[in-house]
C-alpha cells in the first residue's frame, strides 16, 4: 500500500497532505528505487523495489497514479482529491486512494484521506476497507490510520498508528535532499510488535519530471 510518490522517492513514508493552489494545470512524472519498500510501518518487500508515477494538478485539484514492484506482481495506486493552503500557512486536503494488486500479493484497499498541515507539522487521518479475496483467504475488514509528521529542512519524523480491525504503531525518522538533480534519502523505520517488530534502514533515489 502506498498513497503518494514521496514515499518512494525520498523514503518519506507519509501522505502528502497540503497542495498549494496552482495558477495553471501541471503534469509531472516520477521514477524511484528504494532498498526495501515499506509503507506505514509494514514491509512490502525484503529487497529493492522500483516505482513510477504520473500526477496532474490544477487549482488545488489533483489526480494521479503510482506503480511499484512488490514481492509478487505490482501495486497500482490511483488517487485524487482537493487541497488548499491559506496565506497564513494552514493547509487542508481531502482525497480518495485505491490500492490494487496484480499477482497474489494482497487484496485491494480503498480509503478516504484527510489531511491538515501548518508549519513543520502535518496530520493524516485515513479511513479504509480491505476487500475480500477468497483465493488469498482474506475477508473484508475496516481500518483507520493516523500519522503525525514533523519536517524541517529535509529532516523528518513520523509517528503512525493503525486502528479499528487493524492494529499497530511505528516510528520513522529520516533525511532527504537533492544531489545532482536526483532526490536521495535515508531513513530508519521502527515497527511495533503488531506490525513487523523490526528496525530497518532504508535508502532511496528518485527523480521527478515536469511534462
Amino acid at each position: 500500500m502506498k498513497a503518494v510518490k514521496l514515499s518512494s522517492l525520498a523514503a518519506l513514508a507519509i501522505t502528502s497532505l497540503a497542495y498549494a493552489q496552482a495558477a495553471s494545470a501541471e503534469i509531472s512524472a516520477n521514477i524511484g528505487l528504494v532498498s526495501e519498500y515499506h509503507f506505514r510501518g509494514i514491509a512490502q518487500t525484503s529487497d529493492a523495489s522500483a516505482s513510477a508515477g504520473l500526477d496532474y494538478e490544477n487549482g488545488g485539484f489533483y489526480v494521479g497514479t503510482w506503480v511499484a514492484d512488490v514481492s509478487d506482481g505490482l501495486e497500482v495506486d490511483i488517487y485524487g482529491g482537493y487541497g488548499f493552503e491559506f496565506d497564513n500557512g494552514f493547509g487542508a486536503s481531502i482525497g480518495f486512494t485505491t490500492y490494487q494488486y496484480t499477482g497474489d500479493f494482497d487484496s485491494a484497499y480503498n480509503e478516504v484521506n484527510l489531511g491538515l498541515s501548518y508549519g513543520i507539522a502535518s496530520i493524516e487521518y485515513s479511513i479504509g476497507t480491505q476487500s475480500d479475496d477468497a483465493a488469498l483467504g482474506i475477508t473484508e475488514s475496516d481500518y483507520t490510520f493516523f500519522a503525525l509528521t514533523l519536517e524541517h529542512e529535509g529532516f523528518y519524523g513520523t509517528y503512525g498508528s493503525w486502528g479499528d480491525e487493524f492494529d499497530g504503531d511505528y516510528f520513522e525518522a529520516g533525511y532527504g535532499t537533492e544531489v545532482g538533480g536526483f532526490d536521495v534519502g535515508v531513513s530508519v523505520v521502527i515497527s511495533g510488535s503488531d506490525l513487523d517488530d523490526d528496525e530497518t534502514i532504508l535508502f532511496s533515489i528518485g527523480k521527478s519530471f515536469d511534462l
